[in-house]
């Protein structure tokens, strides 16, 4: 019954979001919480930022990291200073290269390592998953199949990394300028 209740608080507070036209998180999950990259994001989801990763030499870039939100995040994020329920994140992971070239010492994106998905979760909508947590569903994919994780415990595979960004819903939204606008 108590799982009845939450997945209809859920199924509200999703169509709540879908009215002020926030794309929600089922596009990439199934009922028991699979999580997969859909093959549209780079069209129809919004560009929020990227991050260039340092190469331990600090002369380069050894990865790039390219962030998408699903549409209507960012200005819900505007107008809530939250993320809604149901937003999803989608972080592309490049290897970087570097080369010199007129302007300097460039490094860019080159080969795609995979991607790493979040989606938006308050209301704890799969709670024997160990994917599922903290009020977001996390898994990552490597760039030869967006369809199958290869997270089995976001405790223990993502959740350090985003340690110092709790206090911001665990994401690092000081990288994203259209969050700040």
């Amino acid at each position: 019954m108590i799982l009845g209740i939450a997945s209809a608080i859920r199924q509200s507070q999703l169509r709540a979001n879908a009215a002020d036209g926030v794309s929600t998180g089922a596009s990439v999950a199934d009922r028991d919480g699979h999580l997969h990259v859909p093959d549209d994001y780079r069209t129809t989801y919004q560009l929020l930022g990227s991050w260039a990763i340092a190469a331990e030499d600090g002369r380069a870039s050894k990865e790039f990291h390219v962030v998408y939100a699903s549409p209507g995040v960012i200005d819900a994020y505007r107008r809530d200073k939250r993320f809604p329920d149901g937003a999803v994140l989608i972080k592309e992971v490049f290897k970087a290269s570097t080369s010199e070239m007129t302007t300097g010492t460039v490094s860019r994106a080159d080969a795609l390592k995979g991607w790493f998905v979040m989606v938006k979760d308050t209301a704890n909508s799969h709670p024997d998953s160990a994917l599922w947590g903290d009020g977001w569903g996390w898994s990552w994919f490597d760039a030869s199949d967006r369809s199958k994780t290869t997270t089995t415990d976001y405790k223990a595979e993502c959740l350090a990394c985003h340690v110092p960004a709790r206090a911001s819903d665990w994401v690092y939204v000081d990288g994203y300028p259209p969050l700040k606008h």
